[in-house]
């Protein structure tokens, strides 16, 4: 069983300066919700009710998002309003929500590291609110949890992307389980399209065992000078225990404006549906 969720959200999301000076990036909202919503979202279809949020300077919107707000509440009580809250409600009112800063901004293996006080030693789930996923039928978490429960390793989301933008993911390459996994068997961080091992990207989306955390804090800076998830997931996949999974569903990379937009277009046309 799959009980928490850690969400990494102490980046600047510099690709949308001016408007993510002060407001945090996974406060930018798709249609009438914010982006880090609909991550939390999909961890609870996935059964998943504890939120692990690792924040940094300038955040607290993400805090207060998931708070009671008295004040409006009482101004719209009784209206047509209030119902528009219901969504966050549910939110608020099923699920906990703990917070840790991540004081440098180190790269995405040391936003997870810190938030291992947060998690513990138990298998956890990892959302980058930036990556709207779609899921069809269900949540990509959803479907990601069903397969950690028949391998019980840890689990990568992976899509094929153009090999013109392998350089802006970790990808990976392995041997095929079924039509949907591979059993992963090399991962390289951002590499060029000459040295990438496939066109197969991780995105967004991941479980992950305890004992990654124990690998990262071992795992010396990559690419970027970041320490890289991805680095550590390659020892893992060394072990034969990292298992990628084409996923059923859209993703969208919202921390482009190519793909905020397309997510705002694709959401806007299915709630005129």
């Amino acid at each position: 069983m799959i009980r928490k969720c850690l969400f990494p959200a102490a980046g600047y999301g510099t690709r949308f300066l001016p408007a993510t000076k002060v407001m945090p990036k996974e406060m930018l909202p798709i249609l009438d919700r914010p982006l880090i919503q609909y991550g939390v979202e999909e961890a609870m279809e996935a059964g998943i009710k504890n939120m692990a949020i690792v924040t940094g300077r300038g955040k607290r919107a993400l805090e207060d998002h998931f708070d009671v707000n008295y004040e409006l509440e009482h101004q719209i009580r009784g209206t047509s309003k209030a119902s528009l809250l219901t969504s966050i409600d549910k939110l608020i009112e099923n699920c906990t929500f703990s917070y840790t800063r991540q004081i440098a901004m180190l790269g995405l293996g040391h936003a997870i590291l810190t938030g291992e006080p947060l998690i513990g030693k138990e298998p956890f789930a990892v959302v980058l609110a930036d990556d709207l996923c779609v899921g069809s039928p269900k949540g990509v978490l959803s479907q990601m949890v069903e397969i950690y429960e028949r391998h019980k390793c840890s689990v990568v989301a992976v899509e094929e992307v153009p090999m013109t933008e392998v350089h802006k993911y970790g990808v990976i390459a392995g041997t095929p389980i079924d039509e949907d996994t591979l059993q992963v068997s090399q991962m390289i961080e951002k590499p060029a399209a000459d040295q990438a091992p496939s066109n197969l990207a991780i995105i967004g989306r991941y479980i992950l065992t305890p004992d990654i955390f124990d690998i990262l804090e071992a795992t010396k800076a990559g690419a970027g000078g970041e320490i890289q998830l991805t680095d550590a997931l390659r020892t893992q996949a060394e072990q034969g225990k990292v298992v990628a999974y084409k996923f059923k569903g859209q993703r969208f990379d919202c921390g482009s404006p190519s793909g905020f937009v397309a997510a705002t277009n694709h959401f806007y046309h299915l709630s005129r549906r």
